[in-house]
């Protein structure tokens, strides 16, 4: 059943729908079994992680010091934990497109980072991502991503707690609060008093001491800020920087990562007691415990039980029977004549029309499109077998609609995995489109009369 939120600002709303179905319990299970084991691979494909790195090939290149690198971090990594902490958008809460974000850094004449990639919009039906290398500025990388150099105001090699399990266990405890910079004052989710401590992290990390940086806090408003101290000895601390920058300059400085910047959204979740630690990530909800302090938040139950049905001054019910929804207090010849009459236009039974508004649009619509939206194909059948049982026939409906579009996608996404298609069809055509030349004056001749013939009438006949 789908929840129903009330009084809760659009997004909390949005995380707590990416909380409930972006990273299913089941998903979570399997992946952690094979961890267990183990089995990184096995893990990553539970959580919809294509691998696309090969340890032989990264051995002979690289050898067997950065290999052993490269697999004690594989080994490490929580792709369950990493999906639930991946950058979204709003308003449904899917992965953030084409992105390619930095989980590792690894020293070396060439920067060689440990990645992962989110597909471009048009193919990123069932929600899948992909494990990777990034070697470099000159490096090609084989597939079709949009962006494949890794971003800098997206990378969690500073925050590895959000995807490694050797240090998951430091979620509870923020890097430290200070000061918010004079005359900057910004409401959640924005945690500035952790801006000086993340911004010595970003720093060290860039290979300077102290210096200027900048936060994204818009799509169209920066701000530039220096981490400065008295002394090494003190605690840092960040003042906005009053002068103004040339752009190109602004541009050159390093970035604060969004999961610096931004408080972390189960924390918000958990102080407005919108959700508890148990219905968290398990590692998640086991670092975070201390803060599932207030009530949470549910909204009220619907009385209305859709599985029973007033009929002829009787109450029916609805369930499952040999794996068909049916009604049960008619006589299934009762119930064949029912349907004739339907079908030669007379008017049908109340059981009838219920069952027929399930097969359409069922009130888990809502649950089914957001499982279907964050990959949950699984989950979804369940839910819709659950409901009509698995031997139904789906009719013509928003439920149908739903559910051939999720199987058009993960279509797209194959091509887009093997290589087939590059970009959307459609954004090629248009991109064709504005490929052609405008005629004009100026335009050759030839070009003219052949645009004039084109569009000039048939009027004559051939002999």
């Amino acid at each position: 059943m789908a929840h129903h939120f009330v009084n809760v600002p659009t997004r909390l709303s949005m995380w707590r729908r990416v909380r409930e179905y972006a990273v299913p319990l089941s998903m979570i299970e399997t992946a952690t079994a094979r961890r267990a084991v183990g089995d990184w691979g096995g893990a990553c494909a539970a959580a919809r992680v294509d691998v696309a790195l090969d340890l032989r090939a990264v051995r002979e290149r690289y050898g067997t010091e950065f290999t052993g690198l490269l697999r004690a971090d594989l080994r490490g990594l929580v792709p369950d934990l990493l999906r639930w902490h991946m950058p979204r958008i709003a308003p449904d809460g899917r992965l953030r497109p084409g992105l390619t974000v930095t989980l590792a850094r690894y020293p070396g004449p060439a920067p060689v980072h440990l990645v992962v990639r989110t597909p471009p919009a048009w193919a990123d039906a069932g929600q899948r991502m992909t494990l990777g290398l990034w070697e470099g500025p000159g490096s090609r990388y084989g597939g079709h991503h949009p962006h494949p150099r890794p971003d800098r105001r997206f990378r969690l090699d500073l925050h590895r707690r959000l995807w490694d399990a050797r240090e998951c266990g430091t979620l509870g405890r923020p890097p430290g609060r200070a000061a918010p910079p004079e005359g900057l004052e910004l409401p959640a989710p924005w945690a500035v008093g952790d801006w000086a401590a993340e911004a010595e992290a970003l720093l060290r990390a860039e290979e300077r001491a102290r210096g200027a940086f900048t936060v994204r806090l818009g799509s169209r408003r920066r701000v530039v800020l220096e981490l400065v101290a008295p002394d090494d000895s003190h605690a840092p601390r960040v003042r906005l920087v009053r002068e103004a920058l040339p752009a190109q300059e602004v541009a050159a400085l390093p970035v604060l990562p969004e999961a610096a910047a931004r408080v972390l959204p189960d924390l918000e979740l958990l102080r407005a007691g919108l959700v508890t630690p148990s219905r968290l990530h398990p590692l998640v909800g086991a670092a975070l415990a201390a803060y599932g302090t207030g009530a949470c938040v549910e909204s009220p139950a619907d009385p209305h039980d859709p599985h029973r049905v007033e009929c002829r001054g009787e109450v029916h019910r609805i369930a499952l029977r040999d794996g068909v929804l049916t009604a049960v207090d008619h006589d299934p010849a009762e119930l064949r004549r029912e349907e004739l009459l339907v079908g030669l236009g007379g008017p049908p039974l109340p059981c009838l029309r219920a069952i027929d508004a399930v097969h359409r649009g069922p009130e888990a619509l809502p649950a089914i499109r957001e499982r279907l939206r964050h990959g949950d194909t699984a989950g979804a059948l369940a839910v819709v077998e659950g409901l009509l049982g698995p031997g139904a026939l789906l009719r013509d409906g928003p439920l149908r609609d739903e559910l051939e579009s999720a199987a058009t996608g993960r279509i797209e996404h194959g091509l887009y995995r093997s290589g087939l298609v590059a970009v959307h069809p459609a954004a090629e055509a248009a991109w064709e489109a504005e490929r052609r030349p405008r005629l004009g004056r100026r335009s050759p001749l030839p070009l003219r009369l052949k645009r004039d013939r084109k569009h000039r009438p048939r009027t004559g006949q051939r002999s």
